[in-house]
Parts: structure tokens; sequence; C-alpha cells
């Protein structure tokens, strides 16, 4: 398996997942940003639309599903959500084909296998997922306001992880751009994580096979790489695994596993 951030962060999310296989099945979770764009950063990674064979939304936040119906019946592409993403949705789908499905079910995408995992969000039935295809097991765990059981029971046998790390407390707190409302949806128990936050759901888990960790949807205005890195190592006590953060570019190319 592999895969690849083709940005993340407040300005457009999308992520890029990709079995290992002679004929590989190919998914992009999110898509943020307008077709264009899209195809762009695909093109960037020698990914083609005509070899995606399929999107999965994680939740109705613009940053996340932009560009997602418009690629998708532009490229013939299914889109797959939950009800209650489709129902906030509603409108937005037009003419793209549509796979819809109930938080914490999983679903075969090819030869890759999705768990989608109900997370605390502030948006209707919000997901992220656990991937793996037959020889390696990632997440993709961004947007969610704190650590839960649940989420972190699903976080097993993990080689790879990209988890969110969206603000530094300090910053936050510090942040006179911001109104006290916007600060306390972020901080809240149904907003975003913090530093902290990601450092403790990645302490909890077991890190033995894991290989690669991503720190991803960092603010622009309340996080640096250099706070969210030193959270994520000073949690890694069981592993010696690669430590990256992804960009809003989407700088970092193909994460192989």
């Amino acid at each position: 398996m592999r895969f690849a951030s083709l940005g993340s962060g407040s300005e457009g999310n999308a992520t890029l997942v990709q079995s290992r296989d002679r004929q590989p099945s190919t998914v992009l979770i999110d898509c943020g940003f307008g077709r264009r764009e899209l195809e762009r950063r695909m093109g960037q990674m020698g990914c083609g639309a005509e070899r995606l064979d399929a999107i999965v939304l994680t939740h109705a936040h613009g940053d996340h599903v932009r560009g997602a119906f418009s690629f998708a019946a532009a490229h013939g592409v299914k889109v797959h959500m939950t009800h209650g993403t489709a129902r906030a949705l509603e409108g937005r789908i037009g003419r793209a084909s549509v796979e819809l499905f109930a938080a914490d079910q999983s679903f075969q995408i090819g030869t890759l296998r999705f768990e989608s995992v109900a997370v605390p969000h502030d948006c209707h039935e919000p997901v992220q997922y656990v991937v793996e295809d037959r020889y390696n097991r990632m997440a993709v765990l961004t947007d969610l306001g704190h650590p839960t059981a649940h989420v972190i029971r699903a976080l097993r046998a993990l080689n790879a992880l990209v988890l969110e790390c969206n603000h530094d407390e300090a910053m936050l707190a510090a942040n006179r751009r911001y109104p006290a409302e916007l600060k306390r949806r972020i901080a809240g128990p149904y907003g975003h994580l913090a530093n902290t936050q990601a450092a403790q759901i990645l302490a909890a888990i077991g890190q033995e096979q894991l290989r690669v960790v991503v720190g991803a949807h960092l603010s622009k205005h309340n996080n640096q790489p250099d706070l969210a890195r030193a959270a994520l190592l000073e949690a890694l006590t069981q592993s010696l695994a690669v430590v990256m953060i992804a960009d809003q570019a989407g700088s970092a190319g193909w994460v192989e596993l």
C-alpha cells in the first residue's frame, strides 16, 4: 500500500490511497479542491483521473468535499459517504453516482477494505477511515474534537497513521485574529484535535507495527510544524516510526509501506 496527501489544511484536504497489487485499486479520501486543481495535484503524483476507482468522504465540510461531485460526474467515479453526510449535502450531489453507508460500517472498493469509524465532530454523521489491503493497514484520522475509546479501539495493528494536529493550545488561546466563539468551537469536544490530544491518541494505540506517522490538518494560524512533530515524537514510545508533517501544498509525495 502507498498513500499521498494532496493537501491538508483549512484550504482543502485530499488523500490518495493505493493498494499494492498487479492491478492496484486507487481511492481518494476527501476532495476539498476544485476539479481542475485536483486533476493537477493528482497528475503531479503520476495518477490520472482515469486510474481512480472511487472517492470516499469523511464529512460535509467544504474543505473536504469542495470538488467531489463535479470531479465524480466528470470522470464517472462513485462517491461513498454516510447517510448523514448525504443529507447535509443534499442539492449539491447533482449527476454524481453515490453509495451510502452508516457510520462504523465496513465496505470494499477493489482490493482496498474500508472501516468507517464514527468520530465526534460538528457535522452530520462524520467518520474517519481505517484502510487495508492484503499487506498493510493504515488510518486517516482528522477532524475530530477529542479522543474517544471507540476511535482508539479502531486503531489497532496500524502500519501508518495520518493524524490531525490542528492547533497548539497556547497559540490558539493567544490568537487575537480569532473571536472567542471560534476559539471555543475549535478547542471544543466537537472541533479539532490539539497537538497534545493527537499525542494522547498516538500514545494509547499499539505502536509495534507502526512505520509512518503523518501529522495533518495543521492550522496556518494556530500551529507550527515543529510543535506538531515534537508532540508526535514524544508519544512514540514503542516505535521508531518516521514522523512527517502534511502541508497545504501536498509536497511530500507518495509514502510507500
